[in-house]
């Protein structure tokens, strides 16, 4: 039976001259696929092709995806109207490079609330706020705590973070790990909140530096995990 949910859109593909196949996450079920048939070729009910950009935030009464088949989608309206996310083309830019990242990191077909409220809260904030050279870092850091491997800052003044641990430490072993510099941009973004990411000066090559950092991070704790492919374009848009 279908179920009203609240959902955001990590990524959809073309199936067919018509079709879309939309991966999101549901705040009900977890992350979801659902195939929408028709959806390019005409106006399908509620349901419009526009709905499915990256990281779209919306309402829908859906039927799941279950025995290895795609679920459907009855309806579906926006819940949180962006006014800016799809018309800035920074915030455009974000938008697409962090829906690959959730669209690695998020596996799971179950729910969970906190990391929901998360997403949804944190993206809202991106629409409303204009500093947001550095949203990417702070996102990618939060998001670690509903993945499993925020940092442990036991020793948080250490000269080396062990990005293999997930931990500051004293003397490097043979795990990678974080120092100088980028150590110090890795700790000014894990110790703020969003409101004061602006108060954080780096420059573009420190912003790069740390974010090619933090894709290791991810790499090592997460199997499978692969790149972003609009990473060459998310630096175009910054440099």
């Amino acid at each position: 039976m279908p179920t009203a949910t609240k959902a955001i859109v990590l990524n959809s593909l073309k199936y067919g001259d018509t079709s879309l196949i939309v991966r999101m996450y549901t705040e009900q079920a977890g992350r979801q696929a659902y195939l929408l048939k028709g959806v390019l070729g005409r106006r399908k009910g509620g349901l419009r092709a526009g709905f499915f950009q990256p990281l779209t935030q919306l309402e829908v009464v859906a039927g799941n995806s279950r025995s290895g088949k795609l679920g459907y989608l009855k309806e579906a309206l926006i819940g949180y109207p962006y006014a800016s996310i799809h018309s800035d083309v920074r915030k455009g830019a974000i938008a697409l490079f962090l829906s690959e990242v959730l669209s690695e990191s998020i596996r799971e077909e179950e729910p969970n609330s906190e990391l929901y409220s998360y997403l949804e809260h944190t993206l809202q904030w991106l629409d409303q706020h204009g500093q947001v050279a550095n949203f990417h870092l702070r996102f990618l850091l939060g998001l670690t705590r509903y993945l499993g491997f925020y940092p442990d800052q036991t020793d948080p003044g250490a000269p080396y973070f062990d990005l293999a641990e997930g931990a500051f430490c004293r003397k490097p072993g043979l795990n990678p790990v974080l120092s100088g510099p980028n150590l110090e941009s890795f700790r000014k973004i894990l110790g703020i909140n969003f409101d004061a990411i602006h108060e954080v000066e780096l420059t573009q090559g420190r912003r790069r530096e740390l974010l090619k950092s933090l894709l290791l991070y991810y790499e090592i704790h997460l199997q499978g995990f692969k790149q972003p492919r609009s990473l060459t374009v998310f630096d175009e848009v910054f440099s």
